[in-house]
């Protein structure tokens, strides 16, 4: 009933300053794993982590919900745009009047699935199993946003050391 609230508040906020009606996104609760939301944009559709919503509570109503109504509002207001461009930056700030915050800082440790550590040049990235997966069937690689390496499984390389040193 509070996300429902916390919609219902922050139409109202839109539609005053656009001064049009928006249409109000459907709602569901079917996210799993570290995402706390998810906005379809084309199925004006909204999508919570129930865990995340949970545990997180007024925090999460105070920063999930208007991040991901800005990008349905943003979409019905100017279409296709960047994602966390200008326009959804100008909707959570001067519309919504909320801080233009692109990642949640919640605890994920409950809603974390099986995690493996992959190594660049400068760290560990801790990935989840499905991009593992992509990983070792060969469809992807993935590349460290900071040192722009790509990233290796540890095993791989501690495999990799072991039979190097015979």
């Amino acid at each position: 009933m509070q996300v429902q609230r916390a919609i219902t508040r922050n139409l109202a906020k839109a539609n005053g300053y656009f001064n049009k009606t928006f249409k109000p996104p459907t709602v569901n609760y079917t996210v799993r794993g570290l995402k706390a939301g998810v906005a379809y944009l084309q199925q004006n559709q909204i999508r919570f982590n129930p865990i995340l919503l949970q545990e997180n509570g007024q925090a999460f109503i105070q920063q999930v919900i208007p991040h991901e109504l800005a990008h349905i509002l943003v979409f019905q207001q100017f279409g296709h745009v960047l994602p966390h461009g200008k326009e959804w930056q100008m909707m959570m700030e001067q519309v919504l009047g909320t801080s233009a915050e692109v990642y949640h800082t919640f605890n994920t440790q409950n809603v974390a699935g099986q995690q493996f550590a992959y190594i660049c040049a400068c760290q560990t990235h801790l990935l989840s199993i499905r991009l593992h997966n992509a990983i070792l069937k060969n469809k992807r690689q993935y590349i460290c946003k900071q040192c722009k390496q790509v990233l290796y499984y540890k095993d791989v390389l501690a495999n990799y050391s072991n039979n190097t040193k015979k």
